[in-house]
């Protein structure tokens, strides 16, 4: 089911603002567009929007002071930051201050439009949780035992479960939820950290490459450093979720200057 959504973009370039606008538009979003950080903020205060691109560099105010100001106002508003120069410690300064997502210019349009799909079916998913706590509060415990239930429930028949389901040890992903269990646990990732998680899983336990992490996982040819810048920041978010101690990482292993692997049996 394709759910449409408010969508704010903040880009002082004009003609990748109309370009965006119109693939969004296309898809079946309502677009509003800021061509600076402060204008960006002056829109988020007096409107309610779901998701919000914002170019990383832009005249003024930076797009992470933007993020953080947004942040600080809306918490539970998904903002996607894209960027022409990728640098991991942006990258890492954006997650700290609450970016959803990272994605490198030129911005592909089925991207965008599946990163905007996701996004809205977990706040979707969230709110009717929200909403279904609120109704039936006498009923939580069964309500946990239920969502229980479904997680550790026997998969489908074999060949549904090739298609919809790839697992490496208690490491399972949803293909179609794109949701992640780790030992029955549901831990929540970025979508295109999901992505990076999922080619981890498929060539477990070998060693993958940054340049084909990021080709698989982003569509993206990338020389040998924007590889590695990139795929750092989405391995950190990834064992943030999933890592019993992300500091001593168990799951996601680092093979240093080469890539990294998924260690779950």
């Amino acid at each position: 089911m394709n759910l449409s959504g408010r969508v704010l973009i903040i880009d002082d370039e004009a003609s990748l603002r109309q370009t965006l606008t119109r693939i969004l538009q296309r898809a079946g979003h309502e677009v509003t567009s800021a061509e600076s950080g402060e204008q960006g903020l002056e829109l988020v205060a007096g409107g309610d929007f779901d998701i919000v691109y914002m170019d990383l560099r832009m005249p003024g105010m930076p797009g992470l002071e933007a993020l953080k100001r947004i942040h600080a106002a809306r918490p539970d508003l998904p903002v996607i930051l894209f960027t022409a120069q990728p640098d991991v410690n942006s990258a890492v300064e954006a997650l700290r201050l609450g970016a959803t997502d990272y994605l490198l210019k030129p911005l592909q349009p089925q991207v965008m439009i599946e990163r905007t799909q996701d996004i809205l079916a977990q706040r979707e998913k969230e709110r009717r949780r929200r909403e279904l706590q609120a109704q039936i509060q006498a009923l939580q415990a069964e309500l946990e035992g239920l969502e229980k239930d479904e997680e550790t429930r026997v998969p489908p028949e074999r060949g549904e479960t090739a298609e919809r389901f790839v697992s490496r040890g208690t490491v399972r992903l949803d293909l179609h939820a794109r949701r992640v269990t780790v030992a029955g646990r549901v831990v929540s990732l970025p979508p295109t950290a999901f992505d990076y998680l999922l080619v981890l899983t498929r060539h477990a336990p070998s060693v993958v490459d940054y340049q084909t992490l990021v080709a698989e996982a982003q569509g993206y040819q990338a020389e040998m450093r924007e590889a590695q810048e990139l795929v750092k920041w989405h391995i950190h978010h990834i064992r943030q979720a999933i890592e019993p101690d992300p500091q001593d990482p168990s799951f996601i292993i680092n093979v240093r200057g080469f890539g990294y692997r998924l260690v779950a049996d």
